[in-house]
């Protein structure tokens, strides 16, 4: 009996261990939401290139719109949810266009859909720009778009929303919250960015076997799915807080009142104001005016912050496989978050150290750069390790001797190239139209003419073995190859 009034009493408290309960469907949501999220975009760039057949600077291009309008739509989101929906019903609405958007995108990637005459790729349909790709390049775009609506419009919303649920005297659960909130957005996007290019290397369809993209996006749409239903399903026990107006109108507003009543009244005979925002208070508020001061000094941290997403999401989809890279960057939230909020943090208290959370946001700002310029010297490194291609109007010749003795070759441009025996030299340049060679043994020389091929890399064998010999080889190499993969001659 005791046990069934302590479960009872459990059941009926308005908290779990003092926290509302309604915070686990939220921070549940996230994690799915973020697991569709990251696992569609982790293998975006793949599907342009391999499934749509796009370019590569097209390819990129899109990828980076597309981002471009997630980070944008979020000021969409605020502006209904402040002005007319509220957060939830904001949350509800958006992430149904969300849904919709993931299950677009899913359909669009099976090939069996359109490939009538069952040759791995899609049937050609007259469309603007005769993209032959051009119903799953449409049906991408739209669920592009609708992806980028919904996960940039409930953004502003979910975590001011968990944060509403809480009490005043909660503060230290409320920030322990957004710590736990943080790590299920980095726990869903490490899961997905392993999982969703595993599936997407499987091979599946009808009637040709290929890259199976529909898998890939299917599962992160079904997550967003069940994201939704699960920020249903706590629907009663939400604090819902109703839109009290839009404060970036607001803000706007009183700061264009101010710039504009300090230039009405410039002349010397007004007195001067300690403040440019002190000239709105006859219209507005002094704790408005006083907030918005508060902001403009908070917004100088913000202003590194358009340059380190530029650089961070520059990485794009790199074998672990290709898409798999992404994965460092949660793996690491997902263990220094608990590390520097238990261990760190609590430490940095005990040598009597104010570490606020201005202070907390400078060290990481500055340890971000320190990571970009690293990275920016690794490339460096990387990019002197490239091969140099032909440039237009040119070709590359690279001289092997196969022969028992040293040999020298003379080319027609006035070149020359020393090569000992079993040895080779380095790619050279040429930009004539013609290969006009002559080929030295010891006293024993030949000459041979080669017509120009292209724009390629060329191998030119020569021996000495029987007789002097002369041969060139087109490699059929004009860039790096793709994916890490090798070419072998």
């Amino acid at each position: 009996m005791v046990m069934v009034q302590f479960l009872l009493s459990l059941l009926y408290q308005p908290g779990c261990f003092g926290y509302p309960i309604s915070i686990f469907f939220i921070v549940i949501n996230e994690f799915c939401e973020r697991f569709s999220y990251y696992g569609m975009r982790a293998v975006l760039v793949l599907y342009f290139k391999y499934f749509l057949h796009w370019t590569d600077d097209l390819s990129t291009a899109i990828y980076h719109t597309f981002v471009a309008l997630c980070y944008l739509t979020p000021i969409l989101g605020a502006l209904i949810a402040d002005s007319f929906l509220g957060k939830f019903k904001t949350i509800i609405s958006l992430s149904i266009v969300y849904t919709v958007g993931q299950a677009v995108l899913s359909i669009s990637s099976i090939n069996d859909l359109t490939d009538g005459n069952r040759d791995g790729v899609p049937d050609t349909i007259e469309i603007p720009m005769s993209d032959p790709c051009g119903p799953f390049s449409a049906l991408s775009m739209v669920g592009l778009v609708l992806i980028a609506l919904g996960t940039g419009g409930i953004k502003p919303c979910v975590a001011a929303f968990g944060g509403d649920q809480f009490e005043d005297h909660q503060e230290k659960q409320r920030s322990r919250f957004f710590s736990i909130f943080y790590l299920s957005i980095n726990a869903g996007s490490l899961i997905s960015t392993i999982i969703t290019p595993i599936l997407r290397g499987e091979e599946c369809g009808i009637h040709v076997k290929q890259k199976c993209y529909p898998l890939a996006f299917g599962v992160p749409a079904a997550l967003m799915a069940i994201a939704l239903f699960v920020f249903i399903a706590g629907s009663s026990m939400y604090k819902k807080v109703q839109p009290q107006g839009n404060v970036m109108v607001q803000v706007g507003k009183c700061i264009a009142f101010a710039i504009k009543n300090r230039f009405k009244y410039r002349s010397k005979e007004y007195p001067k104001r300690e403040h440019w925002l002190d000239w709105a208070r006859e219209k507005y508020a002094k704790r408005l005016i006083t907030e918005i001061k508060m902001v403009m000094r908070v917004l100088f941290l913000y202003i590194p912050l358009p340059m380190f997403w530029a650089l961070f999401d520059q990485q794009g989809p790199i074998q672990i496989q290709p898409d798999q890279m992404q994965t460092v960057n949660p793996i690491l939230i997902v263990i220094m978050v608990p590390v520097v909020d238990v261990l760190v943090y609590p430490l940095i208290e005990k040598c009597r150290i104010n570490f606020t959370p201005l202070r907390k946001m400078t060290v990481g700002m500055l340890l971000a750069a320190l990571a970009f310029v690293v990275a920016a010297v690794v490339q460096v490194q990387i990019d002197r390790t490239l091969p140099t291609f032909p440039a237009p109007g040119e070709y590359q010749i690279k001289v092997i001797n196969l022969g028992n003795s040293n040999a020298t070759i003379h080319f027609n441009n006035g070149r020359s190239a020393d090569v000992t025996s079993l040895g080779s030299t380095e790619y050279l340049d040429f930009n004539t139209t013609d290969l006009n060679i002559n080929v030295t043994y010891g006293t024993k020389t030949i000459s041979k003419s080669f017509a120009f091929v292209g724009e390629e890399r060329h191998t030119l064998e020569i021996t000495d073995v029987a007789e002097i010999q002369a041969e060139l080889l087109v490699d059929g190499v004009t860039a790096k190859p793709e994916q890490g993969n090798n070419k072998i001659r």
